[in-house]
This record gives C-alpha cells, sequence and structure tokens, in this order.
C-alpha cells in the first residue's frame, strides 16, 4: 500500500507527530527554535533527535546523545517550516527477535529485518514503524494528513 501524502510532508523542512506538535511550538516560541541532531552510529543511520535549541536557563543545549552529531544539522525557528503528521497504521505483523551480539540488547531476526524493510517498501516512502512490545508486532505507519504546525495550532 502506497502512502499518498509523500509530496505534502516532504514540503516542510521537519516534521512531528501530533503527540509533540505542542512541545515543538513551545520550542520555536520560547526556547529559540527546534534544533535537529544528526546520528554518528553507521548502525542507526539515518536516525536523529529534535531539542529545543535553548534550556530554560537560556543555555544552548548540548547534544542530546552520545551519537549525536557535534552540532545540530539543521535549526528551525517558524512554524510554517514544520509539518505536522497525523499517521494511519497500514500493517501489523508478529516479528522474532534474537539477543544482540553484546548479549544486552534485543534485536530483529533476519527474517523479520526483511519482513520489516519489505513491508515499508510496500507502504512508501514516507512509512515508518514501532514496536507494540505488548504483543511483539512491527507496526508499520503513514502519514495520514499532514498540515503546516502553524496551521495546527489554529484549528487547537
Amino acid at each position: 500500500m502506497a502512502s499518498n501524502v509523500s509530496t505534502p510532508v516532504k514540503e516542510f523542512k521537519h516534521t512531528c507527530t501530533v503527540e509533540n506538535a505542542e512541545k515543538f511550538a513551545d520550542w520555536i516560541q520560547n526556547r529559540g527554535g527546534i534544533a535537529v541532531w544528526g546520528c554518528l552510529n553507521l548502525a542507526d543511520a539515518g536516525k536523529s533527535w529534535s531539542t529545543p535549541v535553548k534550556d530554560s536557563n537560556g543555555e544552548f543545549v548540548k547534544k542530546p546523545h552520545w551519537s549525536a552529531t557535534n552540532e545540530p544539522i539543521a535549526t528551525h525557528t517558524s512554524t510554517d517550516e514544520i509539518g505536522v503528521e497525523s499517521l494511519k497504521e497500514v500493517k501489523r505483523f508478529h516479528v522474532g527477535i534474537r539477543t544482540g551480539t553484546n548479549g544486552f540488547s534485543m534485536k530483529l531476526t533476519d527474517g523479520a529485518s526483511r519482513k520489516l524493510r519489505k513491508a515499508l517498501e510496500q507502504a512508501g516512502d514516507d512509512s515508518s514503524y514501532h514496536f507494540d512490545y505488548d504483543t511483539q508486532e512491527a507496526v508499520v505507519m503513514v502519514p495520514e494528513s499532514v498540515q503546516s504546525l502553524s496551521s495546527w495550532l489554529s484549528k487547537k
């Protein structure tokens, strides 16, 4: 099932889910904007973190994780630059897990990884996933609608 909202998502410089929209608006209005940090860990390529630019004392925020880039890769100060995504579930399936090589983490089995990659490919470029730990399932999501943070705030 391909996502039919890939173009609107790409028109924004950064996106967030409805659950994080108020926090992002607060960061833009009161904390100097949103800092986006890239990931240097090749095992998590493509991962990023979003933080306020400044902490509650007005100091610049330090990198949020050891594997984050030393400086933000982008900073956003306008609610028009941020898209708010409402996500919908398109697929859910059981995944096999195994112990990681260090013995402390859990990882998907090779078969589960292939199944997840295929499901994400079928769902489209803007698809994402999370795990339902209660049922040991991967949940594939796609944006149902996307609007600017400024528009979302005006309808709130």
